[in-house]
């Protein structure tokens, strides 16, 4: 269970950040940058965050309500085409620095999810599996998968053959199946191979 042992090490405010949608064929990657303040760690929402993947829909809605509702927090993201640009790696750095600036608060360090940083203007650490280790991650890691999701779920409405609304975009059969019946949409990523495959067929 995610704790706050990595905040506590640093002095003054430390914010955590997570990206989701690394893997999907479509849509952009999102990042969250949250910092919990201290008053608020005692509340009993606290110790229900943990690892977003493991965590029911509901669950993770009631969590995403709270954490924004009494955190202090930033959203940023990458659009298919800076992915197509930059690549998903660059792409997902990017929107974690882009999270921490629209969180529009100075932290003097924040723990990155991963193996990799993004620039920031403030110190900073990687921490593999961060949203099972630090509670900032995994808050993060909630707001950057509603967020995500959500905007996949409009979008579906747009586009509905894609089953965008379940599965966020990945992979799945019925996505790939529905790639080569209808084709691409202007919010599919071209670099990626499945997509690829589709246009040069």
């Amino acid at each position: 269970m995610p704790d706050f042992e990595f905040e506590n090490a640093i002095d003054g405010l430390v914010c955590g950040i997570d990206e989701v949608g690394r893997g999907p064929l479509a849509g952009p990657v999102v990042a969250a940058c949250v910092y919990v303040p201290d008053e608020i760690r005692l509340l009993p929402f606290i110790e229900q965050i943990q690892d977003s993947k493991t965590l029911s829909k509901g669950k993770l809605l009631t969590l995403y309500a709270l954490v924004t509702q009494h955190c202090t927090y930033g959203i940023g993201q990458c659009s298919p085409a800076e992915i197509d640009e930059m690549n998903i790696l660059q792409a997902s750095l990017e929107a974690m620095r882009r999270a921490y600036a629209d969180m529009g608060l100075g932290c003097v360090h924040a723990l990155v999810d991963g193996n990799k940083l993004p620039k920031l203007p403030c110190s900073a650490q990687a921490v593999v599996k961060g949203d099972n280790k630090s509670v900032s991650i995994a808050a993060a890691a909630i707001v950057a998968k509603v967020t995500r999701d959500r905007y996949m779920a409009k979008l579906a409405v747009e586009f509905p053959y894609y089953g965008w609304e379940r599965n966020a975009a990945y992979p799945s059969k019925e996505h790939r199946e529905a790639l080569l019946v209808h084709g691409i949409t202007p919010h599919h990523r071209k670099s990626f191979a499945p997509v690829r495959r589709v246009l040069s067929a």
